[in-house]
C-alpha cells in the first residue's frame, strides 16, 4: 500500500498562485503515472492533471494553460503548480495514481476567493 501527503494549499484571491506538492510513502513515481484530482463541494472527485512515467502530460480543459504538474526527483513529489486561479478552482485537491490504485490521502484545500 502507499500512502499520500498533499500540502500547499490555501487562501488565494482570484488571479492568484498555489503550488501543491504531493508525498508518497514508497517512490513510486517512476512506475505509475501519477495524476492530480479535485473534489469541490457537492461534486464528484475529478481529475485535473495528469502526468505519464515517461513525462507526458495532460489537463482538464478548465485549467489547461494555467496549472501545470511536474515530477521533483530531488524531493521525491509530484507537483502542482496553479497560476490564475479562479473562483472554480476551490477543491480538496488530491493526487494518486493515473486509475487512483491506492486509497486517497487527506488531500489539500485550495480556496479562491474574492
Amino acid at each position: 500500500q502507499v500512502q499520500f501527503v498533499e500540502s500547499g494549499g490555501g487562501l488565494v484571491q482570484p488571479g492568484g498562485s498555489l503550488r501543491l506538492s504531493c508525498a508518497a510513502s514508497r517512490n513510486i513515481f517512476m512506475i505509475y503515472d501519477m495524476a492530480w484530482y479535485r473534489q469541490a463541494p457537492g461534486k464528484q472527485r475529478e481529475i485535473v492533471a495528469g502526468r505519464t512515467r515517461g513525462g507526458g502530460t495532460n489537463y482538464a480543459d478548465s485549467v489547461k494553460g494555467r496549472f501545470n504538474i511536474s515530477r521533483d526527483n530531488a524531493r521525491t513529489t509530484i507537483d502542482l503548480e496553479m497560476r490564475n486561479l479562479k473562483a472554480e478552482d476551490t477543491a480538496v485537491y488530491y493526487c494518486n495514481t493515473g486509475g487512483a490504485k491506492f486509497a486517497w490521502g487527506q488531500g489539500t484545500q485550495v480556496t479562491v476567493y474574492s
